[in-house]
């Protein structure tokens, strides 16, 4: 499980990190706003932890322009403001939980682990997705270009909307493995490769100039478009 940790108290953030590495998460961290919305929109998080009150753009802000942009990933809102009005503030700019400083780093892990268990596997959302020349029907199971259109199975539908909604990020294998069958599943990560083969050989019917899932060696695959229609 990949985190982003957004905090600009150098004290609180270092041992953070090191517990939360601790306990198998991978974590990248981020000192200010504009720097932790860069990371938020350009890299694929299964959670992000916010601080309220942050250099060149506060907690807040970020948070509703993500929300803005379509990124639902799921955000811990770090705050020394106890007010209920902050919390409330806090909540409907589109935080999915509020945690008062100075906090426990037990009772961080507790909201963590819960917010990691409501998100869950991914599900057919039903509102098709459209991106790079690609529109996927994810409850027909379909995807088209506009001319051509190819089936999919359920699992393979569920891959390419991963791809579809988070277009040129990079996606590791267990983030895959994590959002389309479960980190509790006996699915292997050489399962991920084959579903990766089939479903690129798919779209490559009806998208071959358009985009492909390419590998990033070491790290994952990218769902891009390709070089020569982006000029």
């Amino acid at each position: 499980m990949r985190l982003l940790l957004v905090d600009d108290e150098q004290r609180l953030v270092g041992p953070l990190a090191y517990i939360l590495r601790k306990n198998n998460y991978g974590v990248d961290l981020a000192y200010d706003g504009e720097t932790g919305q860069a990371m938020a929109e350009t890299g694929v998080y299964d959670l992000i932890v916010l601080d309220r009150m942050l250099p060149y753009k506060e907690g807040v802000e970020v948070l509703k322009e993500l929300r803005n942009k379509g990124i639902m990933t799921p955000i811990i809102l770090l705050t020394a403001k106890d007010s209920v009005e902050d919390r409330i503030g806090g909540l409907d700019a589109g935080a999915d939980d509020y945690l008062i400083k100075p906090f426990s780093t037990d009772e961080l892990m507790a909201r963590i682990r819960a917010l990691s268990r409501r998100k869950g596997v991914l599900q057919i959302t039903g509102d098709r997705v459209e991106v790079f020349g690609l529109v996927l029907d994810p409850l027909g199971c379909e995807v088209t270009d506009g001319t051509n259109s190819v089936k999919l199975t359920y699992k393979e539908s569920l891959l390419l909307e991963l791809f579809m909604r988070n277009p040129s990020q990079v996606i590791t294998k267990e983030q895959i493995l994590d959002r389309v069958w479960g980190l509790d599943s006996d699915v292997e990560l050489s399962n991920v490769e084959v579903y990766i083969y089939y479903l690129r050989k798919k779209i490559s019917f009806i998208s071959f100039k358009n985009c492909s899932i390419k590998t990033i060696r070491g790290v994952g695959y990218c769902l891009k478009r390709l070089e020569n229609l982006a000029r």
